[in-house]
């Protein structure tokens, strides 16, 4: 490969590194100033703007750019105002999609995710199209590899969880929402390792699907994901191992 072929490439895999940091740092942002105006500027009383900050920092976010959305949240400076939303959508095979977004015009993003669903053979619906299939949960993965059974049952009961799955590579650990809080504490304070700890929509039976609808499926769950005002997507699809293998070689 020729120097100029070559110092091409790497400007455009790091522009794509920088994009998609920057629509990461996006939504994060957003996330700030939202828990800031619904439960004020003090992460101490604020539950939500502590894991939003805590969330930023672990992407190696500035300081300066954690105080200024909180200040903007907080009503300290100007700027948009945000709000939460929660979209509903049907995909390929009869599949279930809630999305949860933050955005200041819910009217435009609204239409723009009703695009996104119709593209990928998905529709958006209206309020209890989906989110009928899913319980709102507080959610910790902790890696297999790190964390024994008989050590996680002990720390999940001192906590006060509710029930625990193995899901592969990982133990899933769940709580209702309003004990999050406590549950996140007491794990960390028996110093387990989180992969990760988020409030969450799960749903209650999964929907396997291979093939082109599987295709579809992902690449519905990156499109939304791609969205500037989106959050986080929960489905209720499943594919195989082999399925996901299989797509992958193709």
């Amino acid at each position: 490969m020729s120097g100029h072929s070559k110092w091409a490439t790497i400007k455009r895999k790091k522009g794509a590194i920088d994009a998609a940091r920057g629509k990461l740092f996006t939504k994060l942002i957003r996330e700030i100033v939202t828990a800031a105006r619904i439960g004020g500027g003090d992460p101490a009383g604020n539950a939500r703007l502590r894991k939003a900050i805590d969330d930023a920092k672990s992407q190696q976010m500035p300081n300066d750019t954690i105080k200024r959305a909180v200040q903007r949240g907080s009503g300290e400076l100007g700027g948009a105002a945000y709000e939460d939303v929660l979209y509903e959508g049907t995909g390929p095979g009869g599949t279930l999609f809630l999305v949860e977004g933050s955005t200041d015009n819910r009217n435009r993003t609204a239409a723009e995710l009703r695009k996104v669903f119709e593209r990928h053979n998905g529709q958006m619906g209206g309020s209890g199209t989906a989110a009928w299939a899913f319980d709102r949960l507080g959610t910790f993965t902790l890696e297999k590899a790190t964390v024994g059974e008989d050590q996680l049952m002990e720390a999940a009961l001192a906590a006060g969880a509710d029930d625990y799955r193995d899901e592969g590579d990982v133990w899933a650990v769940y709580t209702p929402p309003e004990q999050f809080d406590s549950v996140l504490a007491a794990f960390q304070e028996s110093k387990l390792a989180l992969q990760e700890s988020k409030v969450a929509y799960v749903p209650k039976a999964k929907k396997v699907v291979s093939g082109r609808d599987a295709e579809v499926c992902m690449n519905l769950v990156d499109a939304l994901d791609d969205h500037d005002d989106v959050q986080s997507v929960f489905s209720d699809f499943d594919v195989s191992e082999e399925e996901l293998a299989r797509l992958a070689e193709a």
